[in-house]
């Protein structure tokens, strides 16, 4: 019997007597901050938008701020200086003014702007979070999902579906944009209060609608027609109005190209400043979702939690749910944009008694 057979049975028959002598390994999911020029960044604490009264915006904050914190390449300030130079400022982060306001007294790179839109500490709980970074610097502009992923390499095949449906939504969205037509919005006012009414059991009246008489039908709800009947080629000159349309990609038309990151230029660029949210991310958590439920459990495995419950607890308690779901939330951000590194094994050896 060679050495090798006898070490394989060896192993075998440990293992058939309930003991086992190979290590676990796993593999731990690891992120780092893909943008250099913001790598100093604030957290401001979170509105609370949502029904649940008992939410503290400040606790949600210093919990972003934690996971935050352990990202590599991220320096982040503690939330009760934020908290600090709003008061001291006068600072209410009512626009995107304000919050480049309060990151240039920070000096920091970008400023983070929560609010929770939904929340419910009861079992399954729920949370839906949305996010913007404001960069001190008005020149930054957007960074799309999609950004600093290996487009257009061999390793284009490795990106996640989910992540390629991300970039390409978010392409599509921009683009749609340049080709939206501007309208005039309808003025707004509040109602007037209704009297009473005399009989409380009267129905209301109906409201009027495209079959009632002397009301108009929508231009959509009709046919329409060429003048001429005549079939135009694609490419054709339209005319809409007394306005000739030329086909063709108009100049801030967004380039697929715009998710690789562009070569250094000998000089900086002209500056073209903006108020639109650098990165914006917004996501809802259940606690009843498998995926949810799968990366809490690998979440808990490599934080050698000793409490007793295991990773069915944190949906238990309010405290460790939001934090894992700031942490669930800044990894989608950062992956999404290209701050996803290599998995860590992990091997883990059973202790022998």
């Amino acid at each position: 019997m060679s050495r090798a057979t006898a070490v394989f049975l060896l192993i075998v028959l440990a293992s058939g007597g309930g003991c086992s002598l190979l290590p676990e390994i796993s593999h731990q999911p690891t992120y780092h901050n893909p943008f250099p020029q913001l790598s100093k960044v604030a957290v401001a604490p979170f509105f609370n938008l949502s029904g649940e009264a008992t939410l503290d915006g400040r606790r949600v904050a210093q919990a972003y701020f934690h996971e935050l914190q352990s990202v590599p390449g991220f320096e982040v300030v503690p939330v009760h200086v934020v908290e600090t130079a709003m008061r001291d400022y006068r600072i209410e982060l009512r626009g995107a003014e304000d919050a480049r306001r309060l990151a240039q007294i920070l000096e920091v790179d970008a400023i983070l702007i929560g609010a929770v839109t939904d929340y419910s500490p009861y079992y399954p709980p729920r949370m839906s979070m949305q996010v913007e970074w404001y960069a001190a610097n008005p020149n930054f502009h957007a960074i799309p999902p999609g950004y600093g992923l290996p487009w257009g390499t061999t390793e284009e095949d490795q990106i996640p579906g989910p992540l390629i449906f991300e970039a390409e939504f978010a392409l599509a969205k921009a683009q749609m944009k340049t080709q939206t037509p501007s309208y005039e919005r309808l003025p707004v006012q509040l109602p007037a209060p209704e009297p009473p009414k005399e009989d409380p059991k009267a129905l209301p009246n109906r409201p009027a609608g495209p079959n009632v008489p002397g009301i108009e039908e929508p231009n959509h709800w009709r046919d329409t027609t060429s003048a001429d009947g005549a079939v135009r080629p694609a490419g054709h000159q339209q005319v809409v109005g007394d306005e000739a349309i030329e086909p063709g990609l108009p100049p801030d038309w967004p380039d697929p190209r715009g998710f690789i990151p562009p070569p250094p230029m000998k000089r900086p660029p002209r500056g073209q400043p903006t108020n639109e949210p650098v990165i914006k991310h917004t996501k809802a958590y259940h606690g009843h979702d498998s995926d949810f439920t799968e990366a809490l459990s690998s979440y808990y495995y490599f934080r050698n939690d000793a409490r007793f419950g295991g990773w069915q607890s944190y949906l238990q308690r309010s405290d460790d749910f939001v934090r894992f779901c700031c942490h669930m939330h800044i990894a989608e951000t950062l992956t999404a944009r290209g701050g996803a590194g290599q998995t860590r094994v992990v091997w883990r050896w059973p202790t022998v008694r």
